[in-house]
């Protein structure tokens, strides 16, 4: 079995609360199964890592737990977050307003390498 898994945000939005929580929940999920995690957020994804937003929205109606809060939880056992530099040029984020489980920019080159990596799985949401 793979120990090592990629996650690419690209189709993620903020807008769209309800698509935000599972990524957060499977990469928590194979951080507990020891494996290694990485995910990525591109285009609107990106607003995710800025303070402030993923406090606000649920990704359910009954609005028991944050997407922040799912994040958290993923961090927590040790997955790294990794911001796309041209979508926070995009929009205009600076990575002094980035919540504090955000590890750093990283671009598509990092990620390709992970996706051609024998050693990685990747998924895309």
């Amino acid at each position: 079995m793979a120990d090592k898994l990629v996650m690419m945000l690209l189709t993620i939005d903020p807008d769209q609360p309800h698509l935000c929580g599972t990524p957060f929940f499977q990469a928590a999920a194979a951080a507990a199964m020891d494996a290694e995690v990485e995910v990525y957020f591109a285009s609107r994804a990106t607003r995710l890592l800025v303070k402030g937003v993923a406090d606000k929205i649920y990704p359910s109606d009954n609005k028991a737990k944050s997407v922040y809060a799912f994040m958290k939880d993923a961090a927590d056992l040790g997955v790294k977050f990794f911001a796309c530099g041209g979508a926070m040029s995009t929009f205009a984020l600076t990575e002094d307003i980035m919540i504090p489980e955000c590890t750093g920019m990283a671009g598509g080159v990092t990620y390709m390498s992970r996706v051609l990596d024998n050693e990685w799985k990747s998924i895309t949401y």
